[in-house]
C-alpha cells in the first residue's frame, strides 16, 4: 500500500522543512526524511573543519603567550583558575574575565601544559560553532542551506585564525552561536525556557570578553518582539526574564570578585583602581567605543590618526570592515550576505508576522549590522580579529537567503538578487586578492567563474536542471574559492603574538607589528628572528614609543605571523612574548622555591615567556601595558626587602600611557640605580636578593645631588 504525502504550500517550502516541533535529533544521524547525501556531507563538513583547525597546531607554540601564561598559572593554583591570574602567585589578572581560560586550563591540567593542550580546545570550539550553525539553519531550512552556512563560517579566514589561537574570541563566537540557536527554538512556540537559555548564554559570553557579548542583544530582542507566536505582552515579559538571566549569568563572577577583599585576591589587570567594574565600563567597555581608555597605548584617545579619521587602530567609518586592516579577514562574503538578506526580506514581504524566513533573516541580519557597525565606528582598541564574531551571521545569511532565492528562481527578481550576489562577490574577491602577492592565477579564475555563474543564474529557470546544476556549482566556487585559499594559507602558517592576522601579507595595513601586524602592513616592532627590536611608528602619527629595547617586539620565529618582532633571547615586549635561552631559564629555576616570584618584568607579555619557560611565577609589573599601578613603587620596594622576588628583568615599560601609572618606570630606574646588572642569554638581569651595588648607589646619589 502506498500513501501520498500531503502537499506543502510554496511559502512553507521557502521557510522550513516539515519537522516536529520540540524534537532534536543527533546531528550525525540527521533526519529520517533527509536524502542519502546529507549525513555524509555534514560529516565531511565537520571532519574537514576539524582537519583545517587542528592540523599543525603545534607550530604556533604558545600562540598568544599572554593567555598561555595564565593557563599555566591556572594549572598550579585554583585561585589563579578562578580569577584568571597571570601567575600562580596571584599577583595580577589578565585584562579579561576568565571563562575562555577555564576550558584551556582544564585541558592543560589533564594533558599537561603544552601548545596542543591549549590550542586543541580552541579548535574544537570552532568545530562546535560550525556544527551549531548548521543545526540552527537546518532546523528551519534545507540541508543545503545549513551546509552552505557552515562552510562559509569554516572557511572565513579570521575564523580559521581565531579557532587555531588562544584568544577569548573562539569561546565568545561559540557561545553567541549557541545563543542564536536557543533564540531560534524560542521563536518556534514562544518558549520562555529557550529564551532564558539564550540570555544565560549571552551572559556567560560576557565572562569570555565582557561587553562585546552584548552586541547581539538588540538583534535577539528585535526578532523575538517581531516574530514570536505569542501575544506582545507575553513577549515583553519573556524578554525581561531573559534579561534577568543574562544579568545573573554575567554578574555572579563580578559580584564575587568585588566582594572579596583586595588583599585576598590578585589585582584586576587593565584597571587603574583594582576594580573589575572599572574594567567592565572603562578599558573593556565604553572606552572601546570612545577611545578614552586610561592606561592603554592609544595616547589619550587620539592615537594614530588614519587618512579617514579614527585612531591608531584604523580609520573609523562605514567602510572599515572593507579596508586594508579588516577586508581580507572577514569581508569576502559581506556583500553577498547583504544582498541575500535583502532578497530574503523581499521574498517574505507578504508572509505572516511569524514567518520563519523573515525571522531568521532579521535574526542574523540584525546581528551582522549590530556587531559590524560597532566595530566600524568604535574609536578605541579594535583589532581585526574581533571580526570573527561576524562570521556565523554572514554564513547564515548566505545559506538562508541564497537557498531561498534559489528555490524561487523562476521569479526574475529572485534571479536578479542571486546573480547580483554572485557578481558582487566575484568583483570583491578580485579586489581583495589584489591586495597581496598571492596565487595570482586565482583572481582571473574567480572573475571568470563568477561571470559564468551570474549569467547562468540570470538566464536559467527552475526547469533547466543542467543549467541549474552548473550555475549552482559555479556560484559556490565563486563564493568560496578565494576565502578558502586564504583560510588554507592561514592554517599553514604559525601565528604568535598579541595581534595575529589571517591570510598572506596585505598592503596598506596599519598598526603594531611589522609583517605580522593587522593586515600585514605598516607597523612597528619588526618581524624577524634574532635580537631585540625597537620600532618606529607610522609617519604622521602622534604616538611616541617608549625608550629601551624589545618593548614592541614579539615572539617572532621564522615564518611566524605575530604582532611584533623579537627573537631568541629577546626580552619580549608589549605585543610579543619573551624568548629566554636555556641559560636564562636555568638561572630562573635556580632556588626557585625560595621565592614567591622568580623574576619581575615590566608588562605581561615580557613576563609570560619567562614564566612559561621556567614553569614558575613571574611578576608582570603594570599588567599588559605596563601602565597599571600594580605594584606601586613602595609596594615593590617592600617585596624586594622581604626577598620575595629573585630577579628583575631589564627593559623600560610604557608607563603613564594615556593617564596610566608610571610606577613601572620608577621601579625600573630604582632597580638600575641600586643593583648590579648582569647579562644572561642576552637579557639584562638584576639580582634583587643581593646587596645593593655601592657603585650604582653612589652614582645615583651623585646624579641626584647634581640635579
Amino acid at each position: 500500500m502506498t500513501t501520498t504525502a500531503p502537499a506543502i504550500p510554496a511559502a512553507a517550502v521557502i521557510t522550513t522543512d516539515p519537522v516536529q516541533p520540540g524534537r532534536m535529533r543527533r546531528l550525525v544521524r540527521g533526519r529520517p526524511d533527509d536524502a542519502a547525501w546529507v549525513r555524509p556531507s555534514v560529516l565531511a563538513l565537520l571532519g574537514g573543519t576539524a582537519v583545517l583547525y587542528i592540523w599543525g597546531l603545534g607550530a604556533s607554540g604558545w600562540a598568544n603567550s599572554f593567555y598561555s601564561a595564565a593557563v599555566q598559572a591556572g594549572t598550579t593554583s585554583w585561585k589563579a583558575f578562578f580569577f584568571g591570574s597571570s601567575d600562580g602567585a596571584n599577583f595580577i589578572t589578565v585584562d579579561k574575565p576568565p571563562a575562555s581560560l577555564w576550558v584551556m586550563e582544564l585541558s592543560a591540567r589533564i594533558f599537561g601544559v603544552n601548545a596542543w593542550s591549549i590550542l586543541v580546545p580552541q579548535a574544537l570550539e570552532g568545530v562546535a560553532t560550525v556544527a551549531v550553525l548548521y543545526a540552527t539553519v537546518r532546523r528551519w531550512f534545507t540541508p543545503a542551506a545549513g551546509l552552505i552556512a557552515g562552510a562559509v563560517l569554516a572557511l572565513t579566514p579570521v575564523a580559521v585564525l581565531m579557532f587555531r589561537f588562544n584568544n577569548p574570541d573562539a569561546m565568545l563566537a561559540l557561545l553567541l552561536t549557541i545563543a542564536a540557536y536557543a533564540v531560534t527554538r524560542a521563536l518556534e512556540a514562544g518558549s520562555t525556557r529557550w529564551l532564558v537559555l539564550a540570555g544565560s548564554l549571552v551572559g556567560f559570553g560576557f565572562l569570555a570578553k565582557m561587553m562585546q557579548a552584548f552586541l547581539v542583544v538588540p538583534a535577539f530582542a528585535l526578532v523575538y518582539l517581531l516574530a514570536a507566536p505569542t501575544p506582545l505582552r507575553r513577549r515583553i515579559w519573556q524578554l525581561l526574564l531573559a534579561g534577568v538571566a543574562m544579568f545573573v549569568a554575567a554578574a555572579w563572577w563580578v559580584v564575587a570578585v568585588e566582594l572579596i577583599p583586595a588583599a585576598d585576591r590578585p589585582y584586576i589587570g587593565g584597571s587603574q583602581h583594582n576594580s573589575v567594574l572599572e574594567l567592565i565600563f572603562g578599558y573593556n567597555g565604553f572606552g572601546r567605543l570612545t577611545g578614552n581608555e586610561t592606561g592603554s597605548v592609544t595616547g589619550g584617545g587620539g592615537g594614530f590618526v588614519g587618512a579617514g579619521g579614527g585612531s591608531q587602530w584604523g580609520a573609523t567609518g562605514l567602510t572599515r570592515l572593507f579596508g586594508a586592516d579588516m577586508g581580507t579577514q572577514i569581508s569576502w562574503l559581506i556583500p553577498a550576505a547583504l544582498v541575500a538578506m535583502l532578497g530574503a526580506l523581499w521574498l517574505s514581504r507578504r508572509e505572516a508576522r511569524t514567518s520563519k524566513l523573515r525571522a531568521a533573516t532579521v535574526l542574523w541580519g540584525a546581528t551582522l549590522l549590530c556587531i559590524g557597525l560597532t566595530i566600524s565606528l568604535s574609536k578605541g582598541i579594535i583589532h581585526p580579529y574581533y571580526t570573527v564574531a561576524l562570521a556565523p551571521a554572514i554564513g547564515a545569511l548566505v545559506g538562508i537567503g541564497g537557498t531561498a532565492l534559489w528555490h524561487r528562481r523562476e521569479s526574475l527578481v529572485a534571479r536578479g538578487f542571486l546573480s547580483g550576489a554572485v557578481a558582487v562577490t566575484a568583483w570583491w574577491a578580485y579586489v581583495l586578492l589584489g591586495r597581496a602577492t598571492f596565487e595570482s592565477w586565482l583572481r582571473p579564475l574567480v572573475v571568470a567563474v563568477g561571470i559564468v555563474a551570474a549569467l547562468a543564474i540570470w538566464i536559467g529557470k527552475r526547469g533547466h536542471r543542467s543549467i541549474g546544476i552548473a550555475a549552482a556549482t559555479a556560484a559556490l566556487v565563486t563564493m568560496l574559492a578565494a576565502p578558502a585559499a586564504y583560510a588554507i594559507d592561514t592554517a599553514s602558517t604559525p601565528h604568535t603574538g598579541s595581534i595575529p592576522s589571517a591570510g598572506p601579507m596585505s598592503s596598506g595595513g596599519r598598526g603594531f607589528g611589522g609583517a605580522g601586524g593587522p593586515g600585514g602592513g605598516a607597523g612597528f616592532g619588526g618581524g624577524a628572528t634574532g635580537g631585540q627590536r625597537t620600532g618606529t611608528p607610522p609617519a604622521g602619527t602622534n604616538f611616541t614609543p617608549p625608550t629601551g629595547t624589545g618593548q614592541f617586539g614579539g615572539q617572532g620565529g621564522t615564518g611566524a605571523r605575530a604582532g611584533g618582532g623579537g627573537g631568541m633571547g629577546g626580552a619580549g615586549g608589549l605585543l610579543g612574548s619573551s624568548m629566554p635561552t636555556a641559560a636564562l631559564t636555568t638561572a630562573l629555576k635556580t632556588n626557585a622555591s625560595s621565592y614567591t616570584w622568580v623574576a619581575a618584568a615590566i608588562g605581561s607579555n615580557t613576563a609570560s615567556g619567562y614564566q612559561l619557560a621556567s614553569g614558575k611565577p613571574v611578576m608582570a609589573i603594570g599588567g599588559f601595558n605596563g601602565s597599571d599601578p600594580s605594584p606601586t613603587f613602595a609596594e615593590f620596594k617592600k617585596l624586594v626587602s622581604e626577598k620575595k622576588i629573585h630577579y628583575f628583568i631589564g627593559g623600560d615599560g610604557i608607563g603613564a600611557a594615556n593617564g596610566g601609572s608610571n610606577a613601572s618606570s620608577q621601579i625600573s630606574s630604582w632597580v638600575a640605580s641600586h643593583f648590579t646588572a648582569t647579562t644572561v642569554g642576552g637579557v639584562t638581569l638584576y639580582d634583587l636578593t643581593a646587596a645593593p651595588s655601592t657603585t650604582a648607589t653612589t652614582t645615583a646619589a651623585t646624579t641626584s645631588t647634581t640635579n
